[in-house]
């Protein structure tokens, strides 16, 4: 729960053990034993406090193999202690509760905060004296539990520290580059491999079947041909459901140009993890912005598909995939107002991002299905035939699910490594600053999907099955079904 507190002349004086408040738990008293409980529970858990101190965390830096040194926003509640005196999973800290505080002040325009934390069962916790045995929670404890919470403040002035590179002490303690690395080659590789097999499909196979069908000089050979010649003239026929395909077309362009810009300004620097909340800003910023690109493109191929409801494409374009975002959004808040989270938006902001929305958002879909609706529909390179041609039996590996997932595992595996570290971050309360790595992996991910859906509409034409329209975008609803999936493992 985010708070704001006040300390006694913080930025003026050293103090040493300074009582902050203490609590008292009667677990005789329901609500007192619920309260206990849910701080012993917070021990097993691993939860952390989470300090700002001139927005900068307030670190907790703890010594680790090899001689290094690790910082983490952030310190533990406390340590689970087993019965028989083990710590449970990896408890760096000899404390079972924590209830004292070290703040060291390192100054030069108040360049960072450290921090140490400390366990202390005082003997009178009225006049708190920071010294004897770690306090301790027994959960078997009866009666009154008073617990003292204190603090101390230690200023030391750092000269060879710039505020610009005030960060550098958390982010070179983060794990080291070379994993990332090692993701990166091992998408540069499954690149490769696609590119190698797709130049070989487009320079070897389709310029020989091209020069073949060329020299042909009757009906009847062209007959006794097969392959993806026989549906050129089913290839470009209407997908059954149009319309829903133009309306995640559109909002797939906007995500992605809003993804490549925001990205791009965080590998320059202008969204560094010093301005919090300035990435989420300018990602919602971006995508209101780009209403126009969507509803262009969706109405570009909604007519190129024959479609006529021009009123229905725009509103889907406008509220569609906009509103289940919003609505899973809105659900979430809701809990966590239930809850009393301070994480929970405030009302206030969800207004303000409605009318950016409909104010904004929206009007520009509309100005961009109007010039979309008003260009001429893309034109086919072959005239389509009146009557489909029947599909014959397919193989295990062309039909649709099997080659929907297979062409969907490559992409993913591209992707796999670094989506681990962004999800870490982001239950783990990390600095993720990578951004020249996200934004490289990103431009992998594009170039992959692109090739393996190439891939995968030239072996399902080689099959003569024609519906590849759906086919095409369903291979990248695979591996954002794979992100979300991956995201719950992970939590």
């Amino acid at each position: 729960m985010l708070q704001k507190r006040a300390f006694t002349n913080l930025s003026s004086c050293k103090e040493t053990c300074k009582p902050v408040c203490t609590k008292t738990y009667d677990t005789k008293k329901p609500e007192d034993k619920q309260k206990l409980d849910f701080l012993k529970k917070s021990m097993l858990l691993n939860y952390q406090h989470h300090w700002i101190v001139d927005n900068m965390p307030v670190t907790w830096c703890y010594d680790v193999e090899d001689g290094q040194r690790f910082c983490n926003p952030g310190f533990p509640i406390g340590c689970y202690i087993t019965e028989d005196g083990r710590p449970k999973d990896a408890c760096v800290i000899n404390v079972r509760l924590t209830n004292d505080i070290l703040i060291a002040l390192l100054v030069k325009q108040l360049s960072f905060c450290v921090f140490s934390s400390h366990s202390y069962k005082h003997t009178h916790p009225d006049s708190p004296d920071c010294s004897g045995v770690p306090m301790d929670i027994s959960n078997k404890a009866n009666g009154e539990v008073k617990i003292a919470y204190t603090y101390s403040v230690s200023f030391q002035e750092e000269k060879n520290i710039r505020w610009a590179s005030r960060w550098d002490y958390i982010l070179e303690s983060m794990p080291h580059t070379h994993i990332k690395w090692f993701s990166i080659m091992n998408s540069l590789v499954i690149v490769l491999f696609l590119s190698g097999m797709v130049a070989m499909i487009m320079l070897r196979t389709l310029h020989k079947d091209i020069a073949r069908y060329n020299q042909m000089d009757s009906t009847e050979d062209a007959q006794e041909e097969f392959g993806w010649k026989l549906v050129h003239g089913d290839i470009f026929r209407p997908p059954r459901k149009g319309m829903l395909l133009s309306v995640f077309l559109g909002s797939g362009t906007q995500i992605l140009i809003m993804t490549f810009v925001t990205l791009f300004f965080a590998c320059l620097g202008f969204l560094s993890p010093a301005n919090r909340g300035a990435l989420m800003t300018c990602a919602v910023v971006l995508w209101v912005l780009l209403g126009t690109p969507a509803g262009y493109v969706a109405a570009r191929f909604y007519k190129s598909f024959g479609g006529e409801k021009w009123k229905t494409n725009v509103l889907l374009t406008s509220f569609l995939c906009p509103g289940i975002v919003f609505a899973d959004f809105f659900i979430m808040n809701l809990i966590l107002w239930g809850e009393g989270s301070s994480a929970a938006i405030p009302f206030g902001t969800l207004v303000a991002i409605l009318a950016l929305w409909f104010c904004i958002s929206v009007p520009l879909t509309f100005i961009g299905a109007y010039f979309g609706f008003k260009k001429n529909a893309i034109e086919h390179p072959v005239r389509t035939n009146q009557i489909p041609r029947q599909i014959p039996e397919q193989s295990f590996y062309t039909k649709p699910l099997p080659g929907i997932i297979m062409g969907g595992i490559l992409p993913f595996g591209c992707i796999f490594i670094q989506l681990f570290f962004i999800l870490n971050s982001i239950w783990s309360h990390q600095m993720y600053y990578m951004f020249g790595f996200l934004f490289l992996v990103f431009i992998i991910l594009v170039i992959t999907c692109s090739e393996a859906t190439i891939l995968l509409c030239y072996f399902h034409l080689c099959a003569e099955v024609r519906n590849i329209h759906q086919y095409s975008y369903l291979v990248l609803f695979i591996v954002g079904l794979a992100d979300f999936f991956s995201s719950l493992m992970i939590l």
